[in-house]
């Protein structure tokens, strides 16, 4: 149990923190751009205590846009990819049939081919910048989404509740929206939290081609991405977004274990 409670303040530590830098990163003009000359690739000083990058950029400032740049790409990608992944995965196991077959066949297609190489090729054609990121990884993962949704109301549609609400001439909306979709919010939630994790790599991973967020803006994949080149002279550069990009998928998948934890009927 104890072990339990510290994954939890862990997990919800890091989030909070990484929360409150990305809404600061979002809405206070930060001079993550002023280069310092004198000061480049310098590890550290009074004012920069993690350092400056290769253009003299203070890493503090240019780590805190990076967290607003990761924190909209997830928030974007999950709303999106839940939304559009439920509601077909949903319709789809209560009407059957044909639609339930093709819908079944156009998940087998995305999942034949690896997610990441998908968004990078949607990427690629798509051009740079976030909203195409949001747009490519969103794309790949309403398929997940989806999965769950329609296992779930499959198993759902032939309770007895259900049957008792289409005995008493309720609407197939009514259906779905009071008597199914509120039974399946625990593993949608369980999936999405996961899923911040999965986007946050992505997106740096995204960056780090080149295919995400273009400078001047900062992103922790392109800051890994600068500072590979001066990995032997200022390992800085890399250490300090990698650890926070590590920190963050951390804890995003310990609080998603403990989710999972909590919201098993079958446990408790």
């Amino acid at each position: 149990m104890l072990s339990k409670k510290l994954k939890i303040i862990f997990s919800v530590s890091i989030l909070t923190v990484w929360l409150m830098i990305a809404i600061s990163a979002l809405y206070l003009p930060l001079p993550a751009n002023v280069i310092h000359l004198d000061k480049i690739l310098l590890i550290h000083d009074v004012k920069a205590l993690l350092g400056y990058d290769d253009l003299g950029r203070v890493l503090w400032y240019r780590l805190v846009m990076g967290a607003g740049t990761s924190l909209q790409v997830a928030i974007g990608v999950i709303a999106v990819s839940l939304i559009i992944g439920t509601l077909i995965g949903s319709l789809s196991a209560y009407i059957g049939g044909m639609w339930d077959h093709l819908i079944v066949r156009i998940i087998d297609v995305f999942l034949a081919f690896p997610g990441i190489l998908l968004a990078i090729a949607l990427a690629g054609l798509m051009g740079p910048g976030i909203m195409n990121v949001i747009i490519a990884l969103s794309i790949v993962s309403w398929v997940g989404y989806a999965r769950l949704s329609r296992a779930q109301v499959m198993s759902l549609k032939h309770r007895e509740h259900v049957q008792a609400a289409i005995a008493l001439g309720c609407s197939h909306y009514r259906i779905l929206r009071y008597h199914i979709l509120p039974l399946i919010i625990a593993p949608l939630i369980i999936e999405a939290s996961f899923g911040v994790a999965s986007v946050v790599i992505a997106e740096a991973g995204l960056s780090f081609l080149g295919l995400g967020v273009q400078p001047p803006d900062a992103s922790w994949g392109s800051m890994i991405k600068d500072g590979s080149q001066y990995l032997l002279m200022a390992p800085h550069m890399v250490l300090v977004p990698g650890c926070a990009l590590m920190l963050v998928v951390l804890a995003v998948n310990l609080l998603g274990d403990s989710l999972r934890d909590y919201l098993d009927v079958k446990e408790k």
